[in-house]
């Protein structure tokens, strides 16, 4: 008896769970701007600068952030340090 119930509450947890994702929007990482995001791809790239960014930062890009952003994932950092 202890098994088929939980059976039961495993079934009913799998449909609350399955009906959440349904409702849930899927919104963008914060890393990627509306239009860079391509659910699925593993291999995910996104366009250098503040603006390629889904959310504002508060107190603006400076020289060395840009630097840095548009040089990553390279192994070497840029000469603005």
């Amino acid at each position: 008896m202890g098994i088929v119930r939980l059976g039961v509450f495993a079934a009913l947890g799998a449909l609350v769970y399955s009906a959440f994702r349904k409702n849930k929007q899927e919104t963008p990482p914060a890393a990627f701007a509306d239009g860079q995001h391509a659910p699925g791809n593993q291999t995910q790239v996104r366009d250098a600068g503040p603006d390629a960014t889904r959310d504002d930062t508060r107190e603006g890009w400076t020289k060395e952030d840009e630097a840095s952003d548009e040089s990553f994932p390279a192994s070497d950092p840029p000469a603005t340090y």
